[in-house]
């Protein structure tokens, strides 16, 4: 970085710390709609762009950018304390997060989950910003063959979880790929398993179906129990020991956190990838290549660690080619770019030289909204983790009131309100006879994303299937693929030889 850089970096850094009066409240409102499920900052945006139209062109930035960072972050918050993922990018939160918040670690988990998206959110944009022009190539090799394989790595999780129960794992796995092909096929249109439903032609809209298997499903659970911690956990009373106890597990995993929340940069330089593959390839990454495989699902660290990093590390990653390119890496990149091009951005590697602050200005913005949201947020964990000890009869009607209406947000279908509920119903059949939630919902993302891509590369080359072995970087994928599941296979029996050899 020469001087003239480093110069332009502490101007734009001063200038931004100076709009704190609009990142605090900013980063409340983020908070609060990332942890009601079905809002998101895109949609947030969309309803407030008026009101960002009439901004001047740095204040409306940094209004987007703050909102952008704290609704990532909130959409964690429902996820641990009742098992109801804000947005899809937090869809593996509640893997481990819930199972610590039914423990009575509704505060430590919040902490871990506050600081792993901090930091990861931080160091990403850091990396980013030293990084923009090869990052920004990331999205041009990125291919249908290599893309059949990120969806493999993240599918690939169904097989972990059902590791617990073979059959059940893969009965629910193969339900939710079976949901997830529901629509018209991307090559020849031909409507499929829609029973005549014109909601239906576009796919299964995401957001019904997640808040339908999980937050609809839990509130149905959660009814039939006094409150939504186990009786075996004590219910501890709110103090800085609980939060102080979380940050020093997250920050004595620093190192996984580092490498989780790259995976999310890369995955969010990808246009059209997004924070929900993040998560679950990160969750999948972490699980296979722990010493403890077995404790994920239990209310492990490092399975809540790994999404909340990785699903914050693409927030930097979707602005590398929105500015460098004019690809929206995201659905919130592309509202971004819409208001950029009102105030006559003009986007690619010239915009870093003529017009600095604009280019600089927005990650420093994020980097700036991490460190304030560390230290705005912390002190909250004490209270919300009591959430978990409200009575369900006053919870579980507020979780499906406020689901529903999320599942309604989207396209403002009231076909959606009964798709939710639908999934409800079988979310909660799915819990009460020992089927995984989860892994029917990664089918329903990751299915019809890996079908476009197969497809469209059978059409690129005639139907040729040798297709899939036919770039450089994808074989070096399949490579890292067949790693991922073959090593940690293998290091499993070799522990588990150790532990046979008796002791002489």
């Amino acid at each position: 970085m020469d001087s003239s850089t480093a110069s332009i970096l502490s101007e734009v850094f001063v200038e931004t710390i100076g709009y704190w009066y609009v990142i605090i409240p900013t980063i409340f409102l983020g908070l609060t709609v990332g942890a009601i499920p079905g809002f998101s900052a895109a949609n947030t945006i969309i309803i407030l762009m008026p009101l960002t139209l009439a901004m001047d062109l740095q204040t409306g930035l940094i209004f987007m950018i703050a909102l952008y960072c704290s609704a990532r972050m909130g959409a964690g918050i429902p996820a641990i304390l009742v098992n109801i993922p804000g947005t899809a990018g937090a869809a593996a939160t509640p893997l481990d997060g819930y199972p610590m918040a039914k423990q009575g670690k509704g505060q430590q988990a919040l902490a871990i989950s506050f600081v792993a998206s901090c930091i990861g959110g931080l160091l990403t944009t850091l990396i980013a910003l030293a990084t923009m022009p090869i990052l920004a190539r990331v999205g041009f090799y990125m291919h249908s063959v290599e893309m059949i394989v990120v969806m493999l790595f993240g599918i690939s999780l169904i097989a972990s979880i059902a590791a617990q129960d073979m059959v059940k794992g893969l009965i629910a796995g193969f339900l939710g790929l079976m949901i997830g092909s529901i629509g018209t096929d991307v090559v020849y249109a031909t409507p499929r398993g829609t029973f005549g439903f014109l909601e239906l032609y576009d796919g299964v809209p995401l957001i019904p179906a997640l808040v339908g298997l999980f937050a609809v499903s839990e509130a149905f659970v959660i009814i039939e129990k006094r409150v939504i911690i186990s009786h075996e956990a004590e219910v501890k009373k709110a103090s800085w020991h609980a939060t102080f106890e979380g940050v020093s597990i997250a920050v004595t995993r620093w190192w996984h956190i580092v490498w989780t929340s790259v995976i999310g940069l890369v995955i969010g330089v990808i246009p059209g990838a997004g924070a929900s593959i993040a998560s679950f390839v990160a969750y999948q990454q972490s699980r296979s290549f722990s010493k403890t495989p077995e404790l994920y699902g239990t209310g492990h660290p490092e399975g809540l660690i790994a999404p909340e990093s990785a699903n914050n590390g693409v927030t930097s990653g979707t602005l590398v080619p929105l500015l460098v390119l004019g690809i929206p890496g995201g659905a919130t990149a592309a509202i971004m770019l819409v208001v950029m091009q009102f105030h006559g951005v003009s986007f690619g590697p010239s915009l870093f030289e003529d017009q600095p602050k604009v280019g600089y200005g927005m990650f420093m913005a994020m980097a700036v909204s991490y460190v304030v949201m560390i230290f705005t947020i912390l002190p909250l964990s004490r209270y919300m983790s009591h959430v978990t000890t409200i009575p369900t009869i006053y919870l579980a009607p507020m979780i499906i009131s406020f689901t529903l209406v999320g599942g309604f947000v989207p396209r403002e279908y009231m076909f959606d309100m009964y798709l939710a509920l639908a999934f409800g119903v079988l979310g909660y059949i799915a819990r009460r006879t020992g089927y995984h939630v989860a892994a029917i919902l990664i089918g329903v993302i990751l299915g019809p994303l890996l079908e476009k891509y197969f497809l469209w590369s059978l059409k690129k080359s005639d139907g040729d299937i040798m297709v899939l072995f036919s770039s450089t970087l994808g074989n070096i994928l399949w490579v890292a693929f067949a790693a991922s599941i073959i090593l940690p296979i293998v290091f499993g029996i070799r522990r588990k030889r150790k532990i046979e050899v008796p002791i002489q």
